[in-house]
């Protein structure tokens, strides 16, 4: 059979540079690295814990004894910044133990500063975790009182800066908290400690796991009436703007995944690094489906990871920070 050819003009040819691996490698546009992770840890009381979490496979909840070795890992892997969130043993309505100074993660801050003195020790503010109606804030008459727990935002993070936190990280979604820690700390001489805003912390459906792992599911009703409204951009960009006014060094889009538009968006405008939270939603799901073999767990991480970076985020907080680590290497 006669074989047809058929003549284009085809001087441009893009497929030049994607033959081999090393040409790929050569001219990629977006380069992850462990340097630009941050592992969130989960900390709790007891000595010799080391908890598997149900809903986020290849996670745990760590007592504080154990937290050396999790900081020798992450050293070795080349990771150089934590996210800590704190498991007490009681809650009350105002959420006492997150401003406590000898609470579970001022311990858990000493313990990785002695471990690891170069680690970037950063430290989740907020009330939701040691309350015991689950929310956010001070409720009174089944509301979260956006003022009052300003103040209670504010102990807790000039607590975690004392403790020897390198940044503190308000994720309530309480109008004014960037402002209202940034006053403390400056005021307790902790003018070296950074602020990272939750600043458009959306009210995700992402969250499920996380709340399992941190026991901080709301007791009644949810969150919407402080955290955002997902189907809003402008709006966020409003609260990141607000967040860098009064005073943050950092900002974030949280969940990461499923608002790259967002994270885009603010990278346009924001002038300060930009993080991104790849949630545990967002981490359950390629598990789960990597447990069935229906996804390549290391091929959709990566991408994952890579499409954040992408869309303009500086830092990802990721439970898939070790296992990147590891498959870039």
């Amino acid at each position: 059979m006669q074989q047809l050819t058929t003549r284009h003009d085809l001087t441009r040819r893009p497929r030049r540079l994607r033959r081999t691996a090393a040409l790929r490698a050569l001219v990629r546009e977006t380069r992850l690295s462990p340097e630009r992770f941050i592992y969130p840890l989960f900390v709790r009381t007891g000595r010799g814990i080391r908890e598997p979490i149900g809903a986020m496979p290849g996670q745990f909840r760590f007592s504080v004894d154990q937290l050396a070795g999790e900081a020798a890992e992450l050293r070795n892997l080349g990771i150089r910044a934590v996210l800590l969130f704190g498991i007490p043993d009681d809650k009350d309505t105002l959420g006492s133990g997150a401003y406590d100074e000898d609470g579970i993660v001022p311990q858990a801050i000493r313990a990785l500063r002695d471990a690891d003195p170069e680690l970037v020790i950063a430290a989740d503010v907020c009330l939701c975790e040691y309350t015991s109606h689950g929310h956010c804030g001070v409720v009174r008459g089944g509301t979260v009182q956006n003022d009052e727990t300003l103040d209670l935002l504010a102990r807790t993070a000039t607590a975690l800066a004392a403790a020897g936190a390198d940044i503190v990280a308000p994720s309530a979604m309480m109008d004014g908290q960037v402002g209202a820690i940034r006053r403390a700390l400056d005021e307790a001489g902790q003018t070296d400690v950074a602020v990272m805003g939750y600043s458009a912390k959306y009210a995700s459906a992402f969250y499920g796991p996380f709340r399992e792992a941190a026991g901080s599911a709301p007791q009644f009703g949810d969150r919407r009436a402080y955290q955002m409204d997902p189907p809003n951009v402008r709006e966020a960009l409003r609260e990141i703007a607000l967040d860098v006014q009064e005073g943050a060094d950092l900002v974030m889009v949280k969940p990461a995944l499923a608002y790259l538009d967002v994270i885009r968006a603010a990278r346009e405008v924001v002038p300060v690094p930009l993080a991104a939270y790849n949630v545990s939603g967002e981490y359950a799901m390629v598990m789960a489906a990597g447990e069935r073999g229906w996804l390549d767990v290391r091929a959709v991480a990566l991408e994952m990871l890579t499409a954040i970076t992408r869309a303009g985020a500086d830092t990802i907080i990721t439970y898939f920070a070790k296992d990147a680590a590891r498959w870039l290497a």
